[in-house]
């Protein structure tokens, strides 16, 4: 019985832990984001997260990991507005002497790649956008991630495997 009230998976255990942790976590992306929408829906994935990863979550740790889910969220809402600016950025100023049928094929082949980076695997899609957008090093990335370097080679050789598989016929 006790244990049961410690299993995140448990529906009453979950609703006392969004209750208790829910403003919190809204209140610190809100100071990052200064926009209460945008902390709304991240609030709402991070609790949708830890409910489909309950069985990978602590009980005692669970105030720092939804922080953290919530933090990397927000992380990549930021890393994903940098990879629009940057294409859109390069788009107006690259391609000002080129075919509209070049354009067409640049402009899919954009699409296709900022969609295969979004169905990425989590893990996959970070060190990927930050080896790439980013332009950091493996062994960077593996620090601040708190990986090894192996595991961030493997990672990135993954994620370019999809990317491949994914956008290769375009």
């Amino acid at each position: 019985m006790i244990k049961d009230l410690k299993n995140i998976c448990n529906p009453l255990v979950f609703e006392n832990i969004f209750n208790s942790y829910a403003k919190d976590v809204k209140r610190f992306m809100y100071f990052k984001t200064k926009d209460m929408s945008l902390a709304e829906d991240i609030v709402q994935d991070t609790f949708v997260k830890l409910w489909e990863d309950c069985k990978k979550a602590s009980y005692t740790t669970i105030k720092s990991f939804l922080f953290t889910i919530a933090n990397n969220l927000f992380l990549n809402i930021i890393k994903h507005g940098k990879v629009v600016h940057r294409h859109q950025q390069g788009y107006v100023h690259e391609n000002n002497n080129e075919s509209p049928e070049f354009l067409y094929l640049e402009q899919e082949f954009l699409d296709a790649l900022e969609k295969a980076i979004a169905v990425l695997p989590e893990k996959q899609r970070v060190v990927f956008l930050l080896s790439r957008i980013e332009k950091k090093k493996y062994k960077e990335i593996a620090t601040q991630l708190n990986i090894s370097v192996k595991a961030v080679e493997k990672r990135m050789h993954y994620a370019l495997l999809t990317l491949k598989e994914k956008i290769g016929d375009i």
